[in-house]
């Protein structure tokens, strides 16, 4: 298997960022998060440079929802990332990680009140979502006695090749306002006496591993600039939103690279803004490819059960890792205390939930696995924890950060207590 950079083999054990993962696993227990700070810093400063190589003017929000540990968040804002927000939860990180409330987006198809009038307070922008959202976030503004910057989402209505469920630009698509009523709806937010219209905003999906897509979503966008620009609409911002996938399976994904994605996107982005005499912002949204893998999940091995399969039965399921069961995603597994050993047989590695769908990976070719090893989940640190619950009733993990020579716990494991820590008896039940 070929492995990225920051992981490697020393002395037959898998080691992220020169750090020994079955030692890791022996001083804070498993499961256990691993995430090294180093490559997603360097993550960050490949994609940016890609693009501004094209155009300076360039913007990298990072989309918080793929990773919401603040010292993840605090690694990025460093770098000088903002962020693409989607709950009030998600900007009060971005906002205690140092970023700067200029530099972030809030997105949502589905914002409350409150999600709204701490927008306005804050002084972050608005990706507006729809034509009552625009009317209330009107009237929230009018309240405090402020002005609202905002975006509205486009529907650009594309196919992309990527699983249903994340894929966000599809005209059935929950998100955004479809293209052709986008111009109406900047001439009421041109009206509006407490909103100020400053970018424009899409998102077409989520681990989308083809180029040719984002470039057709850039084609759109700037023949939308256009003709809000044709109307009055002064563009701060173009936002083409994220989703360049990465290589879960290691030897065969066809992932681009950023400087292919920049590639592809940059001259159809330069040539519409030349053509509109505008020289707006461009904004991106990427999460998964700052973040993705950069972690791994260390799970112990409870239990070698040989049935119509041999079942490698482990410390963590969906609980902390829902991909595999919510989208049938793959993710590599390596037998960390034998990492470089030869496969000896066909082994499903299955966590320890009451579903017959629990499988953290199926029917792959490993070294013989034995109870009390430890297996690694590769690429985990997207969508991973941020995606965890307390199904039943397990607490959620630790998560460590290394960097360099040093490591550390960036969120401790809950324990039994917290399971019932915000559960209230009424005084009239039994």
């Amino acid at each position: 298997m070929k492995l990225p950079s920051h992981l490697g083999i020393k002395n037959g054990r898998l080691h992220i960022g020169g750090h020994d993962c079955t030692a890791l696993a022996a001083a804070y227990g498993t499961p256990l998060y691993v995430t090294d700070l180093d490559r997603i810093a360097g993550n960050f400063r490949r994609f940016r440079a890609a693009l501004a190589a094209h155009y300076p003017e360039t913007q990298v929000l990072f989309a918080a929802k793929a990773n919401g540990n603040l010292t993840v968040i605090r690694t990025l804002a460093a770098e000088g990332a903002g962020a693409d927000v989607f709950s009030s939860g998600e900007l009060e990180l971005a906002l205690r990680a140092g970023m700067k409330p200029e530099r972030l987006l809030f997105n949502g198809s589905s914002k409350s009140p409150a999600d709204l009038a701490l927008a306005v307070e804050t002084g972050v922008r608005v990706s507006v979502d729809s034509i009552e959202e625009l009317r209330q976030l009107n009237a929230v503004a009018a309240e405090a006695g402020r002005t609202a910057a905002i975006a509205f989402r486009v529907n650009p209505a594309l196919e992309v090749p990527t699983h249903p469920k994340i894929a966000t630009g599809l005209k059935t698509s929950k998100f955004g306002i479809p293209a052709e009523e986008i111009v109406a709806a900047y001439a009421e937010a041109l009206a509006a006496e407490h909103i100020e219209p400053v970018g424009i905003h899409c998102h077409i999906g989520s681990q989308i591993l083809e180029v040719e897509p984002f470039a057709r979503a850039a084609g759109v966008m700037v023949r939308v600039a256009r003709e809000i620009t044709d109307i009055g609409v002064n563009l701060e911002f173009i936002d083409i939103g994220g989703g360049l996938g990465i290589p879960y399976h290691h030897d065969t994904d066809p992932a681009p690279t950023p400087e292919e994605y920049a590639a592809a996107v940059m001259p159809v982005f330069l040539q519409g803004i030349r053509e509109c005499g505008i020289d707006p912002a461009l904004w991106v949204e990427p999460g998964r490819w700052l973040v993705g893998d950069s972690s791994v999940l260390l799970v112990g091995v409870n239990s070698v059960k040989r049935a119509h399969r041999t079942f490698v039965n482990v410390d963590a399921g969906f609980n902390l890792l829902v991909r595999p069961a919510m989208y049938d995603s793959y993710h590599e597994v390596v037998v960390a205390d034998r990492a470089d050993a030869a496969a000896d047989g066909t082994y499903t590695v299955a966590g320890p939930i009451c579903e017959t769908g629990d499988l953290l990976a199926q029917d792959r070719e490993l070294p013989a696995p034995k109870t009390g090893d430890t297996i690694a989940v590769l690429d985990a640190g997207a969508y991973g924890f941020a995606m965890s619950s307390q199904y039943n009733s397990r607490p959620r993990c630790a998560e460590v950060a290394v960097r360099g020579g040093k490591h550390a716990i960036m969120r401790r494991a809950e324990r039994l207590d917290d399971l019932t820590a915000t559960m209230e008896t009424p005084d009239w039940t039994a």
